[in-house]
């Protein structure tokens, strides 16, 4: 077939059962591949080590997958399916310890164990064997992209090595697990559980519960609407806007908080080294802040009701608020605001404190 020529295979595989439909592409740069399986049940898992993944409202009663494989070895690639413990699964298997992601940009590199039944996780588990990822070199050039059709109502568990996710209007139970990939998600109502070892997050109109944790990277919050956020970064700071949550609880081992339009009943805030900005649309019942080196710059409007207790180990502390103070000395102050119903502690290793009233 002379180069550039396509032509559009209808298959009939063992693994094309019924309701999937095959279609195959031959081109120069090897097989790409389009087939679509129903995934049955409530709750469904979905692993692929390399690839973009997209996940977006689905119909009818089944989660649905579309894959498109990619690379010059991608005829090599196994879809399996079955359950496995407590979910249906989707599995695009990868018979080598050596894949060669071409897609990827720069001199990437990442290593994972994988079962045999091509499951794995980013929680430190040492089942498997090890397989490396990376965008050059030799090995299995091969990855697969999907597009996963979710119905309302679903618990969908989605694993992915390299790559990227990215989700939108969805309504149900989905967690998010990547190695080394970013992850954008909008409009999700329901639970949303997001675990990045390395990668930027991206979360806007969520409504529901929130929860994200990366290894190394930062996280964007924009017309956040939740029961709980909780966010927690290795490195990596955490911005954005529009939240509210009866609790808000943020940990950075590196990495500053700015938030702006937050509404809160309790805000725990926990920064190794960053500093904290949040600009509060009313006044919380409680907040929490820790920070081992950074400044702390809280603005409340004029309600605000706490204890306070305000403490700097280097640094000056500011307050446009009328204090009945209990305690005072360099680097502490300790006092009532109002009527004293809720509770302010602030602690800074290093930097400045400011509690600000919002006028106007």
């Amino acid at each position: 077939m002379p180069l550039g020529l396509r032509r559009m295979i209808a298959l009939s595989t063992p693994a094309a059962t019924a309701g999937m439909a095959v279609l195959f592409g031959m081109t120069a740069t090897g097989i790409s591949a389009q087939e679509r399986f129903p995934v049955s049940g409530s709750n469904v898992a979905i692993y692929n080590l390399a690839g973009r993944i997209v996940l977006e409202a689905g119909s009818g009663s089944d989660v649905t997958v579309d894959v498109s494989r990619g690379g010059s070895d991608a005829g090599q690639l196994r879809i399996e399916t079955g359950r496995i413990d407590d979910a249906n699964t989707l599995r695009v298997v990868y018979p080598s310890s050596r894949v060669v992601a071409s897609f990827l940009s720069g001199d990437q590199q990442t290593k994972v164990r994988v079962r045999e039944d091509g499951t794995f996780s980013d929680n430190g588990s040492d089942r498997g064997s090890r397989v490396a990822i990376s965008s050059e070199g030799s090995g299995l050039e091969a990855w697969a992209d999907l597009t996963i059709r979710v119905p309302s109502g679903k618990t969908v568990r989605v694993y992915l090595a390299v790559g990227r996710i990215e989700a939108s209007n969805l309504d149900g139970d989905i967690r998010l697990d990547t190695h080394s990939a970013p992850v954008t998600v909008g409009d999700v109502r329901g639970s949303l559980d997001i675990d990045v070892g390395s990668g930027k997050v991206d979360v806007s109109g969520v409504a529901g519960t929130l929860r994200v944790d990366t290894g190394s990277g930062g996280v964007q919050l924009t017309d956040v609407s939740a029961d709980v956020i909780d966010i927690d970064t290795g490195s990596g700071g955490v911005s954005g806007g529009n939240i509210t949550a009866e609790m808000i609880r943020i940990d950075t081992g590196s990495g500053g908080i700015e938030l702006d339009n937050v509404g809160g009943d309790r805000l725990l805030m926990d920064t190794g080294s960053g500093s904290v900005h949040l600009s509060l649309n009313r006044a919380p019942q409680d907040i929490i802040i820790d920070t081992g080196s950074g400044e702390v710059t809280i603005r409340s409007p004029s309600d605000l009701n706490a204890m306070i207790e305000l403490e700097t180990g280097s640094g000056s502390i500011e307050t446009d608020f009328p204090i009945t103070v209990q305690r005072h000395s360099r680097d502490k102050v300790q006092g009532q605001v109002g009527d004293g119903s809720g509770q302010i502690k602030i602690d800074t290793g290093s930097g400045s404190i400011r509690l600000l009233k919002i006028t106007g």
